[in-house]
C-alpha cells in the first residue's frame, strides 16, 4: 500500500471509531499508538483530556507553525454503503473530523521525514462538535507550552470537486451559539384548558416570535440565523402538556448582531412567561467564536496555491454560517482555515455523508507544500 494508500486506510480505522466530545479515549489511543511507530529524535508528544498535541522539532526552531484537527464524531446513526461503517452504534463521523486526522497524521509524517527550519505542533483537538475543545485547549499548559505563532486548519467541503480549496480573508464561518429553552407551566386534562397553563400553545407562539428577530431586529445589510430543530413536548393527545422544550441554534457574521440576537430573545421569552403564565429556562450551550481568516496569512496561502501547485484549483469563497471553533484560535493567533473539495451530494452531518477519499492525498501534498515554503524562510 502506498503512502497515500496509508491514510486512506487510517481515515477508515477511525471511521470505525467515532466517539462524543472529550470521550475520544479509543481515538486517543490510536494517534498515540501510530505516533509510537515513528521515529522520535524529533518528535514530543503531550495529551490534554482526550486531545493529542505532537511537536516536530525543526532545524533551526525559533518558531512555531500550528496545524490543528479535531476528532470527535456526532450522533447520528450511520446511513452510508461503506463496509467500514461505524461500530459506535448511534455515533458517525459525519463532519469529516475521520478524515482530518488522517489529513493530519500524513502531514506529521511528512514532518518527521522531512524537517523544515521552524518547529510545528500538530494539534488534535477533541470536542468541535461540543461542547467545544478549542478555547479550554488553548488556555492549557500544555498548549501555552508549545504556543505557535501562526496556524492553520482544513475543513472538508462537499460541494467542491477533489483538486479544489477554497477559502478568503476575513471572515468565513459564523458566531454561533447553542440555544435551549425549557418551558415550565400547569398540566392537566385536555377537557379543562382554563386549569392549565398549556406549554404547547406557549411554546407555538415563542416559536414564531423567534422567527421575527433576523426579518425585524437584525440589520438587512447584516446576517443571521436563528433556527428552532427540536421540539419536545408532551405524552398523550388528550393531556395538556406541562413542560415543552426547544432546541436550536444562533449563526451571526458579527459580535454585535449575536449580542442583538440573544437581547431580543431574552425580551421574547420574558413576554412569553408574562402573557402565558409559564416560567422559562434559557441556555445558549455551547458558544463558538466566528472564524475569522486573518488578511495577510490568508493572501499569502492564496497565492501560494496559485502559483506553486497549477494543478489544484483555489477558489475565493463566500462566508458561511457554519460554525466551528477553530475560530478561538484564530481570535488570538494569526492564520487561517480553508475549505476541502470532497465531492459528495450529501451534505455536513448527514447519515449518507460519503468524502471522496482522494481529497486526502490532495490535502497532505498542499498542507506540506506550503509548511516546505513557510517554515524554510531562508530558502
Amino acid at each position: 500500500m502506498g503512502a497515500a494508500g496509508t491514510f486512506v486506510d487510517i481515515r477508515r480505522k477511525l471511521h470505525r471509531i467515532p466517539e462524543p466530545g472529550f470521550q475520544e479515549f479509543k481515538t486517543q489511543a490510536f494517534i498515540l499508538d501510530y505516533v509510537r511507530s515513528m521515529p522520535g529524535e524529533r518528535l514530543e508528544v503531550k495529551t490534554w483530556r482526550t486531545g493529542v498535541l505532537l511537536r516536530v522539532k525543526g532545524r533551526v526552531g525559533g518558531r512555531t507553525i500550528g496545524y490543528r484537527a479535531d476528532m470527535d464524531g456526532l450522533q447520528i446513526e450511520e446511513d452510508t454503503s461503506y463496509d467500514f461503517r461505524s461500530e459506535h452504534m448511534g455515533f458517525m463521523h459525519a463532519c469529516g473530523h475521520d478524515m482530518h486526522m488522517a489529513i493530519a497524521l500524513g502531514v506529521l509524517t511528512w514532518l518527521v521525514e522531512h524537517p523544515i527550519d521552524d518547529d510545528v505542533v500538530i494539534i488534535f483537538q477533541p470536542a468541535e462538535e461540543g461542547p467545544g475543545g478549542a478555547k479550554p485547549m488553548m488556555e492549557s499548559d500544555e498548549f501555552q507550552a508549545w504556543r505557535p505563532h501562526l496556524i492553520m486548519a482544513l475543513h472538508i467541503a462537499p460541494e467542491y470537486p477533489v483538486g479544489t480549496i477554497a477559502t478568503r480573508p476575513g471572515i468565513l464561518f459564523a458566531n454561533t451559539s447553542e440555544l435551549y429553552i425549557d418551558l415550565q407551566g400547569v398540566g392537566g386534562h385536555a377537557a379543562f384548558p382554563h386549569r392549565t397553563n398549556d406549554t404547547i400553545v406557549a411554546a407555538a407562539s415563542l416559536v414564531m416570535q423567534l422567527q421575527t428577530i433576523v426579518s425585524r431586529n437584525v440589520n438587512p445589510l447584516d446576517s443571521a440565523v436563528v433556527t428552532l430543530g427540536v421540539i419536545r413536548g408532551g405524552t398523550r393527545q388528550n393531556i395538556i402538556a406541562e413542560t415543552v422544550r426547544l432546541e436550536g441554534t444562533i449563526r451571526t457574521l458579527s459580535e454585535a448582531s449575536m449580542t442583538a440576537v440573544k437581547s431580543r430573545i431574552e425580551a421574547l421569552i420574558r413576554g412569553t412567561e408574562a402573557g402565558y403564565g409559564v416560567t422559562a429556562k434559557l441556555d445558549y450551550g455551547s458558544n463558538y467564536y466566528q472564524v475569522y481568516n486573518t488578511e495577510r496569512e490568508t493572501r499569502e496561502f492564496m497565492e501560494f496555491v496559485r502559483s506553486e501547485l497549477s494543478d489544484i484549483r483555489m477558489v475565493e469563497c463566500t462566508e458561511a454560517m457554519t460554525g466551528e471553533d477553530f475560530g478561538y484560535f484564530l481570535k488570538d493567533i494569526p492564520g487561517f482555515m480553508f475549505w476541502l473539495g470532497v465531492d459528495t451530494p450529501y451534505g455536513l452531518h448527514h447519515a449518507k455523508i460519503e468524502p471522496d477519499e482522494g481529497a486526502i492525498d490532495t490535502a497532505i501534498r498542499v498542507v506540506t507544500s506550503y509548511l516546505e515554503r513557510l517554515g524554510n524562510p531562508a530558502s
